[in-house]
C-alpha cells in the first residue's frame, strides 16, 4: 500500500511539474495586461538568445529595464527602455497599460517610461509585448497582430542584425545609435551614429552636434569614403 501511495504521489508531482513547465514556457517571452514582470524577473526570447528585465550598470544602484544577450553576461546590454529616467529602487514593474502601451511603473505606480503609442484610428487597448530572437521587443495588437511599436525603431548604442538607421528628410529626425554617458550611466551620451539628414545619404559619427567622421556618400553599392 505504501508503495502504491508513493507511486501516486510521484505521479501527481510529475504531472504538476510538467503542467507548470509547459505554462511557464508558453508565456516566458511575452508581457500582457494580465502578465507583468517585476524587478528580478525576466522574459526570454523563444531560442533564449535575448532576455528582457531589470538591471543595474556597473558601480550603480539605479535600476533600468533593458535587453541583453541571453547566453552572455548581463553586462552585455543592447537596449535600455528608461535610459534617461532610472528607478531608484527595486520596486519597478513593467506591464501593458489599460491604454495598450508598454509602461514602466515605480513603487508609487507612477509611469516613468512608456512606449507612448497613440493611434486614434484604432483601439489598441488589447496588446501584447514580445521579445524575439532578433533582440527586437515588439508591441502588437492581439486581434490583428499588427505591430504598433518596436524597440528596433528606437535604437540604443548597439546595432543588431535587421536593425535600420534612417532619417526623415522632411523633419530631419534621425533614427540613430547613441552612446552611454559613461559605463555606469546609460543615459544619452555625446557620441551618436546615423544617416546625415542632407539629401546625399551618408553615415556620420557626431560628437554632440559636430561631425566627427563621415563614410562619404552612398553610390548604390558602397560608401565611397570608406577605404
Amino acid at each position: 500500500m505504501a508503495i502504491n501511495t508513493g507511486a501516486r504521489v510521484r505521479s501527481l508531482f510529475l504531472l504538476f511539474y510538467c503542467f507548470c513547465f509547459e505554462f511557464s514556457c508558453s508565456a516566458k517571452d511575452t508581457i500582457t495586461s494580465g502578465q507583468f514582470i517585476k524587478d528580478s524577473e525576466t522574459i526570454v526570447s523563444n531560442g533564449s538568445l535575448y532576455k528582457l528585465g531589470f538591471f543595474s550598470p556597473a558601480d550603480s544602484t539605479k535600476r533600468y529595464v533593458g535587453i541583453w544577450y541571453g547566453k552572455i553576461s548581463i553586462t552585455s546590454v543592447v537596449w535600455v527602455a528608461n535610459r534617461n529616467n532610472p528607478l531608484n529602487d527595486t520596486s519597478g514593474v513593467m506591464k501593458v497599460s489599460k491604454a495598450g502601451n508598454l509602461v514602466i511603473l515605480n513603487g508609487k505606480k507612477v509611469v516613468i517610461w512608456s512606449s507612448n503609442v497613440s493611434d486614434a484610428s484604432n483601439d489598441v487597448s488589447n496588446t501584447t509585448a514580445q521579445i524575439f530572437d532578433s533582440g527586437n521587443l515588439v508591441l502588437k495588437e492581439d486581434s490583428s497582430g499588427r505591430i504598433i511599436w518596436e524597440s528596433f525603431q528606437h535604437p540604443f548604442h548597439a546595432f543588431l542584425e535587421n536593425m535600420k538607421l534612417s532619417v526623415n528628410l522632411n523633419t530631419g529626425k534621425k533614427q540613430a545609435l547613441s552612446s552611454w554617458k559613461n559605463r555606469s550611466d546609460p543615459s544619452t551620451g555625446s557620441i551618436s551614429v546615423g544617416i546625415d539628414p542632407s539629401k546625399i545619404p551618408q553615415l556620420f559619427i557626431w560628437n554632440g552636434s559636430h561631425p566627427y567622421y563621415s563614410t562619404g556618400p552612398w553610390n548604390g553599392r558602397i560608401f565611397i569614403g570608406v577605404p
